[in-house]
């Protein structure tokens, strides 16, 4: 379904491609970001779209000039990876506890954090730009260095998967741990700090924004991508030590080549050329689709995945939703839900079915068949994909 411009009086329109009508908060979102003065052409919500902090979670923000850190959020370059492996179905039989108890020894999930950081990872290039990042973060080295590898919490997860063929997939979910976190917070703070500072009349204070040509924005820009970087790395170290479980259990251990992999983030700030001019786009909840780009939309852990091409609509600035897009809040799941209704919505998927994880219940997102039917002009679709298996940050 194209998409339909909402019925407000900003100066830039709103496009969305969700199939409802915003409420009254996500309604104000959008106005106070499409009334900006640096935004571009217009705004696009994709069909996951929700509350979110300053922006909603599912929005894509093309700006001229300035940039909102508040808008790519704490989670810097959280995103997806994938793999499709060239196992069947029937190679897993009577082996997802045991796959599941080694994937939950080997990689950290939660605040948890690596005892030692291995080669591959202080072997990363970007280490040596670290003493160039904000202040704020100098004394946080070693704890990030040990985190490289690492899950973190909430709705990040890492998943063995089954396509419509029986092919093996294997998925996650993550970003830029702490040292993302850490990088947001101080920038955040900064904006606001020079909104202040300039009387700035801004309809939410979380969207400060710095403007290109400032020491500040300069400062942002490098930090920005710098945990892009890490987030993106994460998701490489943490995909190859999921590769060798799995390759040791259906393989004996012999490495087996990666039949596609995809590595996408969803929570970035990227410089992009869109409708002839270059601009600093925000994905905030939401994937780059530009022809014959890849990318992962994930449903909840009792719904299915799907692996997409991107159409390159420009409409979108060549973008698409990033998951379904919760429909309440963690605390209202964990009113409304019970330990039952986790076990039965997460049948058939070895996971932790404990009150701990109550607030991913799939009853919590929007359902993901509808979140894909309203961006056929946006993605098609290349595999589907439902968990047999999911570890939960």
């Amino acid at each position: 379904m194209p998409y339909e411009p909402l019925k407000l009086s900003t100066e830039k329109p709103v496009l969305s491609w969700a199939d409802h009508e915003l409420g009254s908060a996500e309604t104000k979102m959008a106005k106070n970001v499409a009334s900006l003065p640096f935004v571009y052409k217009h705004v696009a919500l994709m069909p996951d779209v929700h509350l979110g902090k300053g922006a909603l979670v599912g929005s894509v923000i093309a700006t001229e000039d300035a940039v909102i850190p508040a808008a790519v959020g704490v989670d810097i370059g959280c995103g997806m990876a994938a793999i499709k492996t060239p196992y069947k179905a029937d190679q897993l039989e009577g082996k997802l506890k045991q796959i599941r108890s080694e994937i939950e020894a080997t990689i950290p999930v939660g605040f948890e954090q690596n005892k030692e950081a291995d080669k591959t990872v202080t072997n990363w290039q970007n280490w040596r730009e670290f003493k160039h990042l904000h202040k704020g973060v100098q004394k946080l080295e070693a704890k990030a260095l040990k985190q490289m590898g690492s899950l973190g919490g909430g709705n990040h997860f890492i998943e063995v998967c089954l396509d419509t063929e029986d092919q093996i997939w294997l998925m996650l979910h993550s970003g830029s741990r702490h040292i993302g976190n850490k990088l947001a917070q101080c920038h955040i703070g900064t904006a606001k700090e020079l909104a202040k500072l300039a009387s700035l009349s801004l309809p939410d204070p979380d969207l400060a924004y710095f403007v290109a040509g400032t020491d500040e924005f300069a400062a942002y820009w490098h930090d920005l991508q710098w945990a892009q970087n890490y987030a993106r790395f994460n998701r490489d170290v943490m995909m190859q030590r999921f590769k060798q479980i799995i390759d040791k259990h259906l393989a004996g251990g012999k490495p087996n080549q990666a039949l596609l992999s995809v590595n996408c983030h969803h929570n970035y700030a990227e410089k992009e050329l869109h409708f002839g001019q270059e601009v600093y786009v925000t994905r905030k909840g939401a994937v780059r689709a530009r022809e014959e780009d890849y990318g992962i939309i994930p449903g909840s852990m009792g719904a299915k995945s799907y692996i997409v091409k991107g159409k390159g609509n420009h409409d979108s600035y060549c973008s698409c939703s990033h998951g379904a897009g919760r429909l309440m809040s963690r605390t209202q799941a964990k009113k409304q839900f019970t330990l039952d209704d986790l076990i039965s919505q997460t049948e058939g998927v070895e996971c932790r079915k404990d009150r701990g994880v109550l607030d991913e219940i799939p009853g919590a997102y929007k359902p993901i068949e509808k979140v894909i039917n309203q961006q056929s002009d946006l993605v098609e679709v290349v595999a589907t994909l439902k968990q047999v298996l999911c570890v939960k940050g």
